[in-house]
């Protein structure tokens, strides 16, 4: 179990962390807080020191009566400085919920309270939680805060969206749920080397949306929870995870690092930006092949027409560009959700490689189909979906999946979409280990 410090700064959802101070309490984490003077306006030290077992501090002057030591631990015998003691003795240091202010503070190296002396002299992970007004969060001095503490490689968990604390209010700016924030203290925590370790993966989720007009859009049914799956999946595995969603509901995983975007042009560019420093990416996401020329500036309404026909033009094939400017050592993974034939038999996907042994099947139309794709777009494995089998695919928890390769096909059979995530990246870790020679698009 962990030595879990806890910073506190000011804002409604001060409350929340008193729910994570006993989760991790519960869970066999030993928990020390510490409080900016703002956060005593919206919660009691009492309330944590009752929780955690363990006096809460706010002031870097302040005497620890316990010497810096956690719940269970044996105090020092000397009276050590207690914003240097209590982060020497912790296993990650959490600031839940960050406030504007405290997050200008961190940003700029600041050290007035317990909170932000302690997180300058703490070597262990460090994370922010954010919340706040949408308006304040939005704001470029806050982005940019935020931004610089990713740099220094602080883990940034995203705030959520939904009411806000002002009545009626609603917006991004909400503090995730303790067993969220929980979550990703336990991802930031040193673990066993392994050999995911410094892998950097770059995975795509979601569905884009190409603009009618500010109203309506051309999309998909692409909820994200595949992309989900496998970003927390490779976190798991050790791996520094980015995760580009579009329009994705669902918070990133902990220890994930997040990049929100709307439509194809914008998932474009996001992935061109990442790519060259990643070691792998997985293109879960779906953009869609499609959009309108020209969006209207205004809603269209209905009475303004009979009829409306919209002016198609495809867009950039964005798996097929970053497999053309790969580099030496890069592993790409592409999807396919395919409908077979309306002639077919349903059962097609079930018919290939079962058990997950690979097969050199290549008979049926879907499978055919994946591996044409798997040629042009110059990927190293393409996971084909069957999107019209209602119990998987869009907005399902569970999957089932085909894993193309050149040297054959790996069924995975029906399972939990975490579970999915862990088999393609068993596929993966397998494919870097045993690199074969790969046919650009031009051979194909």
């Amino acid at each position: 179990m962990a030595r879990i410090l806890l910073g506190v700064s000011g804002g409604i959802a001060a409350y929340k962390a008193l729910e994570l101070a006993r989760l991790a309490t519960k869970e066999g984490h030993a928990v020390r807080v510490l409080m900016t003077p703002a956060a005593e306006r919206f919660v009691g030290a009492a309330s944590f020191e009752g929780i955690v077992g363990a006096p809460v501090l706010s002031d870097e002057f302040e005497r620890d009566p316990v010497r810096g030591a956690f719940p269970g631990d044996p105090e020092p015998r000397h009276d050590p400085i207690g914003h240097l003691e209590v982060v020497a003795n912790a296993d990650v240091y959490l600031v839940a919920p960050a406030s504007a202010n405290t997050i200008a503070k961190l940003a700029a190296g600041l050290a007035d309270s317990m909170v932000s002396t302690s997180f300058l002299a703490c070597t262990a992970p460090r994370l922010v939680a954010p919340a706040m007004n949408d308006r304040m969060y939005r704001d470029p001095a806050t982005q940019e805060n935020l931004e610089t503490l990713r740099e220094r490689g602080v883990v940034v968990i995203e705030p959520e969206e939904g009411a806000l604390a002002s009545r009626g209010e609603y917006g991004i700016g909400r503090l995730p749920e303790p067993r969220e924030l929980l979550d990703a203290i336990e991802f930031a925590l040193p673990g066993p080397s392994g050999p995911w370790d410094g892998l950097r993966v770059l995975v795509s989720a979601g569905g884009t949306r190409e603009p009618i007009d500010p109203v309506r859009f051309i999309g998909n049914r692409s909820s994200g929870r595949m992309g989900i799956a496998l970003a927390e999946q490779a976190a798991r595995r050790g791996a520094e995870v980015t995760l580009v969603a579009a329009n994705v509901s669902f918070p990133a995983p902990g220890g994930v690092r997040r990049v929100d975007v709307e439509t194809a042009a914008e998932l474009a560019e996001a992935l061109g930006r990442e790519f060259d420093s990643a070691d792998v990416l997985v293109m879960a996401a779906a953009p869609a092949d499609f959009r309108p020329r020209h969006a209207a500036g205004e809603k269209i309404h209905r009475e303004s027409a009979d009829k409306l026909e919209l002016d198609l033009e495809p867009t950039d094939d964005i798996l097929a560009a970053l497999g053309e400017r790969r580099r030496e050592g890069q592993t790409i993974v592409g999807f396919a959700a395919e409908t077979p034939p309306l002639n077919a038999d349903s059962s097609t996907m079930k018919r290939v490689a079962p058990g997950g042994a690979p097969s050199n099947h290549t008979g049926t139309a879907l499978v055919r189909r994946a591996r044409e794709k798997l040629d042009r777009k110059g990927v190293d494995a393409i996971v084909l979906n069957d999107v019209s089998r209602s119990e998987i695919g869009f907005e399902s928890d569970e999957n089932e999946v085909v894993i193309v390769e050149r040297s054959g096909e790996h069924q995975v059979p029906l399972a939990p979409k975490e579970d999915v995530a862990d088999a393609i990246l068993d596929r993966v870790e397998a494919l870097r280990s045993t690199p074969a020679p790969r046919r650009t698009r031009s051979e194909g």
